[in-house]
């Protein structure tokens, strides 16, 4: 059985409260407030833990923080191999205001990464993974890693003959694209920048995924299209599969839970199509939630009940 690694390079502590109307220049009265693990990778492991699935979940940590972010993730029984940074750990706040359901969402920078920590993560990355696994990376890079961090992590991953899931964007996303990836989450703004046009649209949607796969080392190509699903492309067929509507009450960690889906499913042994419909399933089943709580897996199987009955097609090249 292959093995999940997820990756977090920019991890954090994501703190969610509420409070009854927002303005400026006064007190607010927030709700107890929540504290969760959060960062792409990190997102991907609780989301795949949820699902009954399993995975190592390796990220970077400093200061006060890192250490609580170690301590959240323990209790959620997350198996950990930690990359120890100078810097503290970064602290998130999101906050809905209940009187019109908005929710404001502060991320911050994240700290400054030194070199001998991110050729750690690179090193570490050498030896825990193995032929067949599947590597996860999920989030912006933080500052101070250079640009092509996530192409190097690429080439550890072709050396060990694993298979490299990634899901990042701006000039990181650029470089890594030029790598050997085995499966690519963008989403419409994220293609349109590979592609080097500035908005696509319904109509050209098909041809810039598969003009993509031609000039790329991808094999598989899921882009996001937020409400409206997502479409699976690859050298061989192309399934727009729809999204369900829901009641939202956060977008946080809709796109990682995709993700957690996704690569469930390929360890359940499920065909692409039904891979993106489940993924999906998760990432709508998590908008379902306040906060950071990310999907549950009777939400995203009763959803993938319903894509499933939508029958989407299939076109094949």
């Amino acid at each position: 059985m292959p093995r999940i690694i997820t990756l977090t390079v920019n991890p954090a502590i994501d703190k969610s409260t509420t409070v009854n109307g927002i303005m400026p220049n006064t007190k607010l009265r927030c709700t107890e407030p929540t504290f969760d693990a959060g960062g792409g990778g990190i997102n991907v492991s609780r989301a795949i833990y949820k699902l009954g699935g399993s995975s190592l979940c390796s990220y970077f940590a400093g200061g006060a923080a890192g250490t609580y972010l170690k301590k959240l993730l323990d209790e959620q029984h997350i198996e950990q191999s930690v990359i120890l940074t100078k810097g503290s750990t970064r602290e998130n706040l999101a906050v809905t205001d209940t009187s019109t359901n908005q929710q404001y969402r502060f991320g911050m920078p994240g700290p400054q990464i030194q070199e001998v920590e991110w050729q750690n993560a690179l090193k570490q990355l050498e030896v825990l993974l193995h032929k067949g696994d599947y590597l996860v990376a999920s989030g912006k890079l933080p500052p101070n890693i250079p640009d092509d961090f996530y192409a190097k992590i690429s080439q550890v991953a072709e050396k060990k003959e694993a298979l490299f899931i990634l899901d990042t964007s701006g000039e990181a996303l650029m470089k890594a694209a030029k790598s050997k990836i085995y499966m690519l989450k963008p989403n419409l703004a994220k293609l349109g920048a590979l592609c080097g046009i500035a908005s696509i649209t319904d109509l050209n949607l098909k041809s810039l995924a598969t003009q993509f796969l031609k000039n790329h080392n991808c094999q598989i190509l899921v882009v996001s299209l937020g409400p409206k699903g997502a479409l699976l492309a690859t050298r061989k067929e192309m399934v727009q599969v729809p999204a369900p509507v829901v009641h939202q009450k956060s977008t946080i960690g809709a796109g990682d839970s995709m993700v957690a889906g996704m690569v469930m499913s390929l360890i359940w042994g499920k065909s692409l199509a039904d891979m993106v419909s489940y993924g999906v399933a998760c990432g709508t089943a998590a908008t379902m939630h306040h906060g950071t709580q990310l999907c549950s897996k009777d939400d995203a199987d009763k959803l993938y009940d319903w894509i499933k009955d939508q029958k989407p097609t299939i076109e094949t090249s």
